[in-house]
């Protein structure tokens, strides 16, 4: 067991064989010099190096240092392991002391050393190969000839007789060296690839380190700004104030994990691709092409497709919105001194926005009320015309459209059994009568629903939520620049339920769907 762990820790990572002639790069990791070399030559193209095994990254080509010591020790090692003779090839001919072997003949089923070949036939039929003694792989398992071609239909190295009269008879071979310089092209084309992708999910790691600090500092800024604006009122806020900071700390805390299991998550598959990268690496090393299409058979290789994962759109960021809501509900308590807390205030408090329904937009089975604020569905129609704007399906949008700014307002859900509200551009279809205009059932909408499961939902896209106590009262919050759309529960606690972020660019209306017998109204 001891001797098999130590051969493992004298492997090379590139080769998995033992280091020959181990050299070393700056950050301290060892490979075998000629492994090392054919890596640096193919990042050579992209004028970038780096460590096969940490990534460390040089701007030149690093300068490889001998490991005298490491080299002394695979001596040391291999002089114990009485295998390690064994598995060396000598020439068939040098009877009185053995000779390594260069080549070994398929035809005469002999290896020889440099003397003895240079006697050898130099006629085609004695194909001569890398020193082997496994002559058994080199030929047809049925017919006891030498393999010499390749059939692609079948992914399998076959001899003459397979083409001619075998289960290959018809079908189109190559030659082992065109194959094997194909797959090669091929494996290095995966090689770029992966390459190029290895770069892209490290730039997205970086980008999600950077959103990490940049909500750190938005979250340091934030509770600045509340501890400055509760200087000026009475002691009787503290509670509020350490409200409103517990709950930065909780925002602060909730983006940080989130963030953080993100980059490992994408870490993990920058590591994934570097391992893949190495191991395709090492097959493309291979000079042999019989060796090297065996063992691309043999091997599951990835094809550098994988999905790229995790981006700083995934992850979650501190909501202002939400603790400016808390600001607002608990200064509603203090109405005494709101005019002076607004003139001093260095903080924008969430304002309700003005949001009337456009009976235009509404089906014509949707009853809007005189005020315009409340919209219930029945059964009859109201038999108004049929104008562009008009759904065919259960919905209706606010007249108001938003396309910069922030906007706040609230809907009470409280006497709908089912419910969908949220935000639709203005070119949302309006003739279809099926889901895909539905809110949220499109990529021109974004919604949050209550139909037997408590959801929000974009572009056909649900995402489970679940919530503590009945859902009465939901806060909508846009940030039009900022492209962030956010859901609360308006009770006590005051709760954020999703936050959508996206690029607007067209105009967005408040929009409800109506389900039969709902009631659903824009509060005041």
């Amino acid at each position: 067991m001891a001797s098999a762990e130590l051969r493992d820790e004298l492997n090379c990572s590139i080769c998995l064989s033992l280091y020959t002639d181990p050299v070393s790069l700056r950050c301290g990791h060892n490979f075998c010099r000629s492994c090392i070399v054919s890596v640096l030559d193919a990042q050579e193209a992209a004028g970038g190096y780096s460590c096969p095994d940490c990534r460390a990254e040089y701007p030149e080509r690093p300068a490889l240092e001998k490991n005298r010591k490491l080299r002394n020790i695979v001596e040391r090692f291999s002089s114990t392991q009485p295998d390690m003779e064994e598995t060396r090839i000598f020439c068939t001919y040098c009877t009185k002391s053995p000779v390594s072997a260069v080549s070994t003949c398929l035809l005469c089923e002999a290896s020889f050393c440099e003397k003895h070949l240079s006697r050898h036939s130099k006629s085609p039929e004695h194909t001569l190969v890398d020193p082997t003694d496994t002559l058994e792989k080199r030929k047809c398992s049925t017919h006891k000839e030498v393999l010499k071609y390749y059939c692609p239909i079948d992914a399998a190295c076959i001899c003459v007789s397979c083409c001619l009269a075998g289960d290959h008879k018809g079908h189109d071979v190559e030659l082992l060296d065109v194959a094997s310089e194909k797959k090669t092209k091929e494996m290095k084309c995966v090689f770029e690839t992966m390459k190029y992708k290895r770069k892209e999910v490290e730039e997205r790691v970086q980008n999600l380190k950077d959103h990490r600090t940049e909500q750190g500092q938005k979250s340091a800024g934030l509770g600045d700004r509340v501890a400055l604006l509760f200087t000026d009122l009475r002691k009787k806020l503290d509670d509020l104030e350490k409200r409103i900071q517990g709950e930065i700390s909780r925002q602060k805390d909730q983006v940080s994990r989130s963030v953080s299991d993100l980059v490992e998550q994408v870490e993990l598959q920058v590591d994934k691709l570097t391992k893949d990268m190495n191991r395709l690496a090492g097959l493309c090393n291979i000079t042999d092409p019989l060796t090297f299409l065996q063992d691309v058979n043999a091997g599951d290789i990835s094809d550098g497709s994988c999905e790229v994962i995790g981006d700083v759109g995934d992850a979650p960021c501190v909501d202002e919105g939400l603790v400016s809501q808390i600001l607002h509900e608990g200064l509603g308590n203090f109405a005494d001194n709101l005019i002076d807390m607004k003139i001093k205030r260095p903080f924008s408090l969430m304002e309700k926005s003005d949001i009337l329904l456009d009976i235009d937009t509404a089906h014509n089975k949707i009853i809007i009320s005189r005020d315009l604020r409340s919209a219930s569905f029945s059964g009859t129609s109201q038999n108004r015309p049929d104008w562009p704007k008009r759904f065919k399906s259960q919905q209706v949008l606010s007249s108001r459209s938003f396309s910069s700014g922030r906007h706040y307002w609230e809907v009470d859900v409280s006497q709908a059994k089912k419910w969908i509200i949220g935000v639709a551009r203005e070119s949302l279809e309006r003739k279809v009568n099926g889901i895909e205009s539905y809110i949220g059932y499109n990529e021109k909408s974004w919604g949050l629903m209550f139909c037997q499961r408590f959801q929000c939902c974009h572009n056909g896209k649900f995402t489970q939520m679940a919530s503590a106590s009945p859902v009465r009262v939901v806060g909508i919050y846009l940030d039009y620049e900022a492209g962030r759309l956010s859901f609360y529960q308006v009770c006590d606690p005051i709760r954020h339920l999703h936050t959508f972020t996206a690029s607007f660019s067209e105009p967005l209306y408040a929009a409800l769907y109506l389900y039969e017998g709902s009631v659903i109204r824009i509060m005041e």
